[in-house]
């Protein structure tokens, strides 16, 4: 089994272990060279075999094999194409970071881990998903943003590696999960710019943001 292959299983397990997507929803994929290996059509993502993952030329578009691959690809390809340097691109629907982005709400930086490790969130307001506009929207935010959610839909997060790519989605959904929370007990208070950007010059941060790449 090839190494890109390990990752996108043992992460597509993670993702359903966490509770970041239930059924067949979500998707992941993972640069492999000239192409591309992506989660398969309507497939619950911890059954997915080795042999199944989808392999895609990033380029043309073209589908190896017989099994469709995720009805997403046009967003996974515009990412490939759009920077050399995205190794891997996770999409997941964690609920409380629909569930805040829905209300019409942005997720703030709550806790340190946050703002130190995702440098910048972006925002799509509903697009209906599987479709060329989707792709599109994103395609304009790709080298913007490592984090891109979609309200009323879910959260896409794109990395060097696919640990860089996990973590930022935990993260994502960690924060809006605060974020709810203190709601109910009167409001968060906000980490300031100036808090945030001293969080991201901690060398202890600088040194953990490195391992995720490597």
């Amino acid at each position: 089994m090839s190494k890109v292959i390990e990752e996108l299983t043992k992460y597509a397990h993670k993702l359903v272990d966490q509770g970041l997507v239930v059924g067949a929803g979500g998707n992941l994929s993972m640069r492999d060279g000239d192409d591309m290996y992506i989660s398969p059509s309507g497939f619950d993502l911890k059954e997915i075999e080795p042999h199944q993952w989808v392999k895609v030329n990033i380029t043309t578009g073209e589908v190896a094999g017989d099994l469709r691959p995720s009805s997403e690809v046009l967003m996974h390809l515009e990412c490939f194409r759009k920077s050399e340097e995205i190794q891997a691109v996770l999409h997941a629907h964690p609920t409380y970071s629909v569930g805040v982005s829905s209300a019409g709400k942005d997720i703030p930086a709550l806790f340190p881990d946050f703002p130190a490790m995702v440098k910048s969130v972006g925002y799509i307001d509903y697009v209906i998903p599987t479709t060329n506009l989707l792709a599109e929207k994103v395609a304009e935010l790709v080298g913007k943003h490592e984090v891109m959610i979609m309200r009323n839909h879910g959260v896409l997060t794109l990395g060097k590696t696919m640990k860089e790519a996990y973590f930022f989605m935990q993260l994502t959904e960690e924060s809006a999960k605060v974020y709810t929370i203190s709601s109910i007990f009167g409001g968060p208070r906000i980490l300031t710019d100036e808090e945030c950007v001293e969080l991201r010059n901690l060398s202890a941060e600088r040194y953990r943001s490195k391992l995720l790449k490597e």
